[in-house]
């Protein structure tokens, strides 16, 4: 799988998915009678598990955006906006004015838990917003209310939306951000509040046909909550560094192996060279850059890292010989990465554009070894592996090399040239 098709799975999975069902069953007489009644009981299921588990896990981003949500929800209720010159429809255009505000502020601030005198601090000022909204509604205050409903460009205010043209700026800017940040980050958090954005953009939208709010408020709710667990699950199996899965999710995985399987450690050429030359960031980041691609072209293999500066890579229910392609991918794809360091320690990906930029070639050696026979237990796989691996690198690196099992495994020879690295977990 390429890594653009993933991130764009990561993307609309599950946010964009909760959201296109609600579409579809959230709409007027989109849902059958006999389902309408559990549906109203929604908000309230998506209110109590969102601040329960909000509160259990130490997210202040899904607490601050659930009250938020409530808020605004309880705002147009009591609204009437039909009327522009009305205070319900300065209720309206105001709620709907803070709600991108808060959910963009929300998205970058740290994630903590509540019971710090941070996270108070964070919802003090939102839990003071309903007395800023009542205050703008008073008739003295209507020239502020006025100016907020102005069309910032005369004569483009169309007849699709009632929402004035400053909050549409306001919904725009909080997208192109979120976005952004899900693009640099591939964050589910950042990916779950962008269709929160979104779902309460329908809700506002959709009140003046006849939709209702509340419905699309508890989608971004659920969108939210959804996202937080599925980013915890993440940090519990996923490796802090590079974000591969970790030895958590490798130890499930070899728990379910069977007898027939294939292992291979992945370890980068020139790792240990950089890491002399110009420090343990720079190695770390070379390692971060290449580890997605590895998963991507890894093909029926599955990646993880265990300890140190090697991936592992299983092939379950694989002989050798099925999993060369896969392997050779993931050595042809490094091998086309193209890296550069940027002053002392900074990397990135493609060709320098600055005289003092310097390129970083980056290859990987595989070793590979198979299971199948009775005494071919895991350990045995895994250290004849790390032994192909060694052979490789000795032999020059960026190639694939098939170990035979053997319980003799060598030590690997020192690295002096970047061609060979020492470490492996079974040498202390």
């Amino acid at each position: 799988m390429s890594l653009l098709k993933k991130s764009l799975l990561d993307f609309l999975i599950p946010g964009g998915v909760i959201f296109l069902a609600a579409l579809g069953f959230l709409r007027p007489h989109g849902l059958p009678q006999w389902v309408q009644g559990p549906v109203h009981a929604f908000p309230l299921i998506v209110l109590v598990f969102g601040l329960f588990f909000g509160w259990y896990l130490s997210s202040s981003r899904l607490i601050l955006s659930l009250i938020v949500l409530v808020m605004v929800d309880r705002s147009l209720i009591l609204s009437s906006p039909a009327d522009p010159e009305s205070s319900g429809y300065v209720m309206f255009a105001v709620a709907a004015l803070l709600v991108p505000l808060n959910l963009m502020a929300v998205s970058i601030i740290k994630e903590e838990t509540m019971a710090t005198w941070r996270g108070l601090l964070w919802l003090a000022p939102t839990l003071i917003q309903p007395l800023f909204v009542w205050w703008l509604i008073q008739p003295e205050q209507a020239g502020i209310a006025r100016s907020l409903q102005q069309p910032l460009v005369p004569g483009m205010r169309g007849s699709w939306t009632a929402i004035p043209q400053l909050t549409l700026l306001a919904y725009a800017g909080a997208v192109l951000l979120i976005g952004t940040r899900f693009i640099l980050r591939n964050n589910p958090l950042d990916s779950g509040m962008f269709w929160a954005v979104i779902a309460s953009f329908v809700a506002f939208q959709g009140y003046h046909h006849g939709w209702s709010p509340t419905g699309f408020f508890s989608t971004a709710g659920l969108i939210l909550f959804v996202t937080l667990v599925q980013a915890s699950h993440q940090q519990i199996y996923r490796d802090d560094l590079t974000g591969v899965p970790g030895k958590l999710a490798y130890d499930e995985a070899v728990a379910g192996l069977g007898k027939k399987y294939v292992l291979a450690v992945v370890g980068i050429d020139q790792l240990k060279q950089y890491g002399n030359q110009h420090g343990k960031p720079v190695s770390e980041q070379v390692l971060c850059l290449v580890a997605p691609k590895i998963l991507a072209a890894a093909g029926a293999g599955k990646v993880y890292r265990l300890a140190g500066e090697e991936l592992t890579v299983l092939f379950p229910r694989k002989a050798a010989t099925e999993t060369l392609v896969d392997l050779g991918a993931i050595r042809k794809v490094v091998e086309e990465t193209a890296l550069y360091l940027r002053g002392r320690d900074l990397v990135r990906e493609g060709t320098g554009t600055k005289s003092k930029d310097q390129a970083l070639t980056v290859t990987v050696s595989i070793g590979l070894a198979e299971a199948g026979g009775a005494k071919s237990s895991l350990d045995l796989v895994t250290k004849s592996a790390y032994r192909a691996l060694y052979e490789a690198k000795g032999e020059g690196g960026n190639r694939v090399k098939r170990a035979a099992i053997s319980a003799d495994v060598p030590k690997a020879a020192p690295a002096g040239t970047g061609h060979i690295v020492a470490y492996s977990e079974y040498e202390q």
